[in-house]
């Protein structure tokens, strides 16, 4: 976990990918963060709280929990609407819950940064059924980003900030 929050002055570590998205979401100034925990996505949102509860005084961000999917998108919605910059987690299929909000998002836009990671599952390895999170970004005209590795997965959390 140290690793996550000490500058890093050149160094290279060795991160899964979901930490590396977690230490560029620090790294881009995210203040608030929200989820709907779903494998293969829950391993950011459980990384977010462990840091938050292990180190309350060095982690400046507010983390938690929503009830569904819906109500995660919507409160991080508000918290970018403020002007905060945002994250918002959950997997796949709980883009589907969250639909309505996104399209309306989609229009109203933010204030600040708002990365809105959705976590697919290619061959059903933790969930019911597999789904292609691509169509919503077609459907909703909002950018989409797909990292390859743990580096870009870094990269282009902070990039999805400033972006």
């Amino acid at each position: 976990m140290d690793k996550l929050l000490t500058p890093s002055g050149g160094k290279s570590h060795l991160l899964l990918g979901n930490e590396a998205i977690v230490r560029g979401a620090i790294e881009a100034g995210m203040a608030f963060a929200t989820c709907y925990p779903g494998t293969p996505s829950s391993e950011v949102p459980d990384t977010l709280y462990r840091l938050r509860k292990q180190n309350p005084d060095a982690v400046k961000y507010y983390f938690e929990y929503s009830t569904n999917e819906k109500v995660a998108l919507e409160v991080a919605a508000g918290a970018a609407g403020s002007g905060l910059r945002t994250l918002c987690t959950m997997k796949h299929v709980g883009l589907n819950v969250a639909a309505d909000p996104l399209m309306t998002l989609a229009y109203v836009g933010t204030r600040a940064g708002m990365v809105i990671l959705v976590a697919d599952d290619p061959s059903l390895f933790s969930s019911q059924n597999e789904q292609d999170s691509r169509y919503y970004a077609r459907l909703s005209g909002l950018p989409m980003l797909e990292p390859a590795d743990p580096v870009e997965a870094k990269g282009m959390v902070k990039f999805g900030f400033d972006f």
